[in-house]
């Protein structure tokens, strides 16, 4: 059920640069410059002087469908950080994910898991505590309530040995949810409901960061599955 025969459309693409990302929606301190070949994202912040509130999200302002493919190449440069991807993104009680009646947002953290909006997010590159880099994951969460669904082996390598970028891919078809990196399947869940709340369908996308981590990104794609 991943999709990889499936008939598919191409609903948005985006080169990533500082300029075509002029239009997403900031939560947090972010500066997007360009660089090594794509749009490369960082904190403007003093991650040791902000700690929590360092760290900051990217939202693309468009709504996506349910049964869509998401892929984008991803380059770590330096910092140990974070990086991670919101997806069917969407406001409690059928709100817009940017209504004013929601909380304020500026990147940290419980704002996105445990508030009021509803979302599946992959952290597949976790180097920002001492715990995540002695035993490597890619974790899926669905919110709100930050429920670890499912993990599996984070191949990516720390920024000191990354050669180039990464294809990173996320294939949302219905409740089943896969995350593959360079082709490789890392895992694939069934979002059946069981003690997590109703199942997540369409909404927005969006690219969170943990400081203190420099990231570069480009050529994101989204396809509808048929």
């Amino acid at each position: 059920m991943n999709g990889n025969d499936r008939r598919e459309t191409v609903l948005y693409s985006n080169k990533m640069s500082a300029e075509s990302l002029a239009g997403w929606v900031r939560e947090g301190p972010l500066a997007i410059t360009d660089g090594h070949d794509g749009a490369v994202l960082a904190s403007s912040a003093d991650a040791d002087e902000l700690g929590a509130h360092a760290h900051f999200v990217l939202w693309c302002p468009e709504i996506f469908p349910d049964r869509i493919r998401i892929s984008w190449d991803y380059h770590p440069i330096d910092g140990e950080g974070l990086a991670m991807v919101f997806f069917g993104a969407q406001g409690s009680a059928g709100r817009d994910l940017f209504s004013p009646e929601l909380a304020p947002r500026t990147g940290f953290y419980p704002q996105y898991h445990s508030s009021d909006i509803a979302a599946l997010h992959v952290s597949y590159q976790r180097r920002k505590f001492a715990s995540e880099r002695a035993f490597r994951t890619c974790n899926l969460r669905k919110s709100p309530g930050g429920h670890l669904v499912a993990q599996g082996a984070d191949p990516l390598p720390s920024p000191e040995d990354a050669d180039g970028f990464y294809r990173v891919e996320v294939c949302k078809d219905g409740p089943h949810v896969t995350l593959s990196i360079n082709g490789l399947q890392i895992f694939h869940w069934l979002d059946d409901d069981s003690g997590t709340g109703p199942q997540i369908g369409g909404g927005y996308l969006g690219f969170r960061q943990m400081a203190p981590l420099r990231a570069a990104y480009k050529n994101l794609t989204v396809a509808q599955l048929h």
